[in-house]
Order: C-alpha cells, then structure tokens, then sequence
C-alpha cells in the first residue's frame, strides 16, 4: 500500500519555525489548491485548504518562501495527535518557478 500525495498548490499560511524536542526544525502551514478536474465526464471546481507540517531541511525551505508562493509539494498524509482530521506531511518542495515548462 502506498501513502504518496503530489499536490500543486500556494502557501496560504505559515507559523513561526519551532523545533521539536529532538531538535529538528518544525513548521505548521497551510496550502491551497484549486482546479477544475472532470468527474464522472461533468468539469468540477474543487479548492481544498490543506493543513501541512514539514521537518528539517523541508521545513527550513519554507519558512522563507513568501505567501501565495507556488509549487509541488510531495509528501504523506496523516492523523494529527488525537486522530481528528488528517495533516499533509510535506518531504520535497518544488516552487513553481524552478519547475520546467
């Protein structure tokens, strides 16, 4: 089984970088997505607020990106502590204006 996300989307919110107890860099963010896909052969809208963290060297990336930067993010997603909701755990960052044409 495998847990991959490739989302493209725009940093919409960032919190300060803290660190975690073992000391890695750690920081909370939010991405927007919107598209219009095709659904059962019908054009659909869909715009999605995805709530992120990122770790380490990824998280150290982000914290400088300016908001509404864009790009692909890869990564997993998860239960947060407590199990309410789901967290997009970012692992590589491509900002939009690096990726090829």
């Amino acid at each position: 089984m495998a847990n991959h996300l490739f989302l493209s989307a725009s940093i919409i919110e960032v919190e300060p970088l803290r660190y975690t107890p073992a000391g890695l860099p750690a920081l909370n963010l939010r991405l927007e997505h919107g598209s219009e896909i095709s659904e059962a052969g019908l054009p659909r809208q869909v715009k999605v607020n995805v709530k992120s963290v990122a770790l380490g060297a990824v998280a150290e990336q982000l914290v400088i990106q300016d908001i509404g930067s864009k790009g692909v993010f890869k990564g997993f997603l998860a239960s947060p502590r407590g199990g309410k909701g789901v967290v997009f755990h970012i692992q590589e960052f491509v900002k939009e204006s690096s990726i090829p044409q």
